[in-house]
């Protein structure tokens, strides 16, 4: 992400009026005969050497004609002095929104090298700020705070609210950076069937091939690892309305719970409100819209029928497992997990079926 570097910020700014005091003063000119010349009130003047007034380019055209001085060095002088004014206001805010910022996960970004490790908490204020795109607290606090967190809409929900903004805006970042196609509902579905049979394939190329065929639906596909104080296992949301972002964490570590959470989000998508911002924990949650996508879900990867012929056969070994998955075209781990998870089978069966994720495909 790309900060402001390597730029000259002095500590100190003097107003034009201090110089205007000095050349005045060299030339042996008086306040109101300067004011007379300049065709400006005495009391106009007066306010601009003392500071109280600022010099405007009008202004400062006169001055350039009456002391020989060019109007771009006044205005220059006057532009540092107020710059350097408003830098000390926004320092004191930001003093005072210390504690704002101890609920963010600042080492974590700083790792991710989203920026340089903060000098200050001010520096840090002044960081995030800039990371989250905003000009204040009270500005970050109207766009991700609690009066826009529609997703929140959980009594289990147990993500904190810094990490979880910050993990979406991690999310849409990288979401940016990916060019996509204009955003086609059924382009979408064609895609999600041709993924499913990507479950099959190496990880890291199959997630390669998941992301392209995303982006020429219009949807970017982000994989961001979670962070503290997050139980994240995906989001689904807009990034416009013509782009859609699946965002996924694989903080399970495993490939079955990494395609069951892109499929599920897949299906927020296809299936809920552009409006929403679908965060879904690691435990899940029992809402109506939440319950229908991981149905879809599990519906795409094994279809009602073929599952309940597997679970009436109470499968047992690998062997058999494998001749399913075969048959299905998806990987054998995805079977597993849906065993494992609706008690069908022990967490502690099979699971060699399973294919662990190396770090650089979670990354």
């Amino acid at each position: 992400m790309a900060t402001a570097t390597n730029q000259f910020s002095p500590d100190y700014a003097v107003p034009p009026g201090w110089i205007l005091q000095e050349r005045l003063e060299v030339e042996g000119i008086s306040h109101a005969e300067f004011a007379r010349r300049c065709g400006r009130s005495p009391k106009l003047i007066s306010e601009i050497i003392s500071g109280k007034a600022p010099l405007e380019p009008g202004t400062a055209l006169q001055f350039e004609k009456v002391l020989g001085v060019d109007a771009s060095i006044w205005l220059g002088i006057e532009s540092d002095y107020r710059l350097h004014r408003a830098r000390e206001a926004e320092a004191e805010t930001a003093a005072a929104s210390a504690e704002w910022v101890k609920a963010f996960p600042v080492r974590d970004l700083v790792k991710r090298g989203c920026f340089q490790r903060p000098e200050s908490d001010t520096d840090a204020v002044s960081k995030l700020l800039a990371f989250f795109r905003v000009g204040s607290v009270e500005a970050w606090t109207a766009r991700y705070g609690r009066a826009n967190v529609a997703y929140r809409h959980s009594r289990s929900f147990k993500s904190d609210e810094a990490s979880l903004a910050t993990w979406l805006r991690l999310g849409q970042i990288e979401a940016e950076q990916q060019d996509c196609a204009e955003y086609s509902g059924s382009r979408f579905k064609q895609a999600v069937r041709n993924i499913r049979s990507l479950t099959r394939d190496p990880v890291a190329e199959a997630l390669q091939q998941t992301t392209r065929l995303c982006n020429e639906a219009g949807v970017a596909l982000a994989l961001v690892q979670p962070l503290p104080k997050t139980a994240l296992s995906g989001a689904a949301w807009w990034l416009s309305p013509r782009k859609a972002v699946i965002q996924l964490t694989a903080r399970h570590k495993t490939a079955d719970h990494l395609w069951f959470s892109f499929f599920h989000e897949a299906a927020h998508i296809l299936l809920h409100s552009k409006k929403g911002v679908f965060v879904d924990e690691a435990n899940g949650d029992d809402t109506e819209q939440e319950i229908e996508a991981n149905e879809w879900a599990s519906n795409i990867l094994i279809p009602k029928g073929a599952w309940q012929t597997l679970v009436a056969s109470s499968p047992r070994s690998a062997r058999a497992v494998k001749a399913f998955a075969n048959e299905q075209g998806i990987a054998p781990g995805i079977v597993v997990g849906r065993l494992q998870h609706e008690e069908r089978l022990p967490w502690s069966q099979l699971n060699s079926l399973k294919v662990r994720l190396a770090r650089k495909s979670q990354e």
